[in-house]
């Protein structure tokens, strides 16, 4: 249930202030915008003193007037705020304007929350490991010091548990650290789980699934609790002397024939916006805008790890603030990211964006055998991406954008393994055992992409594209005969699709208004080679929140407030918001402004080698020009050759 108001009913303003010079209208909200942002709607507070703030980020102007800007003038700044309560359920989004101090929509939504926030989650650890019947529970395992005990708090699902239903709550795990920086993951206190009220700090019941044995076995990762024998690598040292290809002007930036816009929001951490080539227009928005990670096991209490890491979390705030030399090497080029706390304070993490270049090996080459002339030339990309910590796991996103056209996302999953107790040599059959007692329960990481594409333009049409084998008879007669098939995706209910193996299948974003030399549509296609199978049912409490799972792929019109394909308030949500609900309009998709929703991810049966902490494991998607351009478009590369390579002379090292 929701209500909407609008100018003038909600008129409370603060005092007006001059707009902001800008390089691009979707650049971020500033810090003295978030301020402002946050005076304007404390003015008029829909909780009283009891308002917190959820998410706060820049409201993104119209498409058209977005196109008109020139840089360096000025335009209304608008921002969107979901504020909450701090007692009870239900969450308020608003949009206000920061130029006139108005707040211009609201909308109340009295049965929905908000996604829980990082200052919520920090004093859980106390408030369980002080609940008596949490300490009586760990006195039977034999634990006396409860400082010992560590604590994650995971978002609790619905899965219509008496006593949870009206609440905002937590659900947690817990493990025993041995001492101080001790890897507590190889240490899973199992069958011990609370629930908390949010609002209360209340623990509301505490699940004991019965006593199994905490591993005492040790395996850290810290180096200094590690024995490392291994001789230290000589460097491999990335040098521009010459200086950087790329530039950065405010969050525009610019590299060889590529430019973008750099944004950044709390829920979604890393945006792309207006990414063109030789200013021909690609996509007009891209960022990852869900994850969830539904595990396999249906005991104890792991039957509630389906959680959704942007949607009920919120992954802007978990990014880390990077290392230079660490984890980006090279030439470097940060940015700061600006946001707002529960309290409405501004929260800024320094060099969380990471832009650089690297060489991506050969991009062409061709020797005529006849005259030995040999032609080569090498491929680099333009690298931007950041990584965030969500609880046990790191998520490192990549970027890339080639010479050759190309842009590809990249996911990069390290970390540590959310670890359960098991009898030794006994894991059972939803999991590995990673260590004696120590079992890792298979799982999957499934993500969505939104792709606002532009493709030349933003009147786009979508292909789909199989191959086939020629069927037996006169248009086969030596059994070698295969195509390619394509079929226009004309509408919403034709356009949620899964990949297909067997026939190679693949989308293509095309402009029937816009031909290449040879006269067929300009496009883009989307290269989906990391698709999962779902395994949880569709029908289930878990499986009806993460419906945009039972596709690899959805297409929808542009919509301004269609953005999530699990809803906009995800933290226990019933399944009833999202892009199965968008396309049940099954609105034409002809030559129109198209939005794509890919869902691709990690099917992670664990192994033995993914502990204590896990080798990267990688997964993402390719855009790839289809006809976009007439031939390679980095034929025009000049001929070069490294002077710093030389021999390595490995013979005499």
């Amino acid at each position: 249930m929701s209500s909407d108001s609008r100018e003038p009913c909600c008129s409370q303003a603060t005092s007006a202030r001059p707009q902001l010079a800008l390089s691009h209208p979707l650049q971020p909200l500033t810090p003295d915008e978030i301020r402002r942002a946050v005076d304007i709607v404390r003015a008029a507070a829909p909780y009283g003193e009891d308002t917190r703030f959820e998410t706060l980020e820049l409201y993104e102007p119209p498409k058209a007037e977005i196109r008109a800007f020139v840089a360096g003038s000025t335009m209304l700044r608008k921002a969107r705020v979901n504020v909450f309560s701090a007692r009870t359920v239900g969450v308020t989004s608003l949009v206000v304007c920061l130029s006139s101090g108005k707040i211009l929509s609201r909308n109340e939504f009295p049965d929905l929350r908000p996604m829980i926030q990082l200052e919520q989650f920090v004093p859980i650890e106390d408030i369980v490991r002080a609940d008596p019947r949490f300490i009586e529970a760990c006195r039977k395992r034999g634990i006396s010091d409860m400082s010992l005990v560590c604590i994650d708090p995971w978002s609790a699902g619905s899965f219509g548990v008496e006593g949870e239903g009206e609440r905002h709550i937590a659900h947690v795990f817990a493990w025993l650290r041995l001492y101080e920086n001790e890897n507590f993951y190889a240490h899973p206190i199992e069958g011990l789980n609370a629930v908390l009220d949010l609002h209360t700090s209340e623990v509301l019941r505490v699940d004991d699934y019965g006593i199994v044995p905490i591993p005492q076995m040790e395996a850290n990762y810290e180096a200094e609790l590690v024995n490392t024998t291994r001789a230290p690598l000589k460097p491999i040292n990335i040098t521009q002397p010459e200086g950087v290809n790329f530039a950065v002007n405010g969050r525009v930036l610019t590299w060889d024939k590529w430019s973008m816009v750099i944004g950044f929001n709390a829920r979604e951490g890393l945006t792309l916006h207006d990414i063109r080539y030789d200013d021909r227009p690609i996509l007009f928005r891209a960022s990852l805008v869900e994850m969830v990670v539904p595990y396999g096991s249906p005991d104890n209490g792991h039957f509630r790890k389906h959680v959704f890491d942007i949607g009920e979390y919120g992954i802007g705030k978990l990014v880390n603030s990077l290392k230079l030399g660490c984890d980006c090497l090279g030439a470097i080029e940060y940015l700061d990211v600006h946001m707002n706390t529960m309290s409405g304070d501004v929260l800024t993490i320094e060099k969380a964006i990471c832009i650089h270049e690297e060489d991506a090996g050969m991009l062409w080459k061709h020797t005529d055998f006849r005259t030995e002339r040999t032609e080569v030339r090498r491929a680099r990309k333009l690298v931007v991406s950041c990584v965030a910590t969500v609880g046990n796991y790191e998520y490192a996103l990549y970027w890339y954008f080639f010479l050759d056209g190309m842009i590809e996302f990249e996911m990069k999953a390290t970390g540590i393994i959310n670890t359960a107790a098991c009898p030794p040599e006994q894991p059972g059959k939803y999991g590995t055992e990673v260590l004696p007692g120590v079992v890792g329960h298979i799982h999957q990481h499934i993500f969505c992409a939104r792709l606002d594409m532009t493709v030349d333009g933003d009147e786009n049409s979508v292909v789909e594209c199989n191959s086939y084998a020629e069927p037996d008879g006169p248009r086969n007669p030596y059994g070698n005969a295969f195509y390619q098939d394509q079929t226009l995706l004309t509408r919403e209910s034709e356009a949620a699709r899964r990949a297909n193996l067997e026939t190679h299948r693949f989308w293509k974003v095309i402009n029937p208004n816009k031909k290449n030399y040879v006269g067929t549509p300009t496009a883009y296609k989307l290269e989906a080679n990391n698709c999962v199978t779902p395994y949880v049912k569709a029908d289930s409490p878990s499986g009806r929140r993460a419906g945009f799972v039972q596709n690899h792929l959805w297409v929808t019109p542009f919509h301004p407030e269609e953005r999530y394909p699990a809803g906009d308030f995800v933290n226990r949500s019933d399944g009833s918001s999202g892009i199965a609900e968008y396309v049940k309009q099954d609105r034409s998709l002809e030559n129109t402004d198209i939005v794509l929703w890919h869902v691709f991810g990690l099917h992670h049966p664990v192994r033995l080698e993914d502990f204590p902490v896990q080798p990267c494991v990688t997964t993402g998607f390719k855009l790839m020009p289809a006809g976009f351009f007439n031939g390679n478009p980095a034929i025009d590369l000049p001929s070069e050759v490294n002077a710093a390579s030389c021999c390595a002379d490995a013979s005499k090292a």
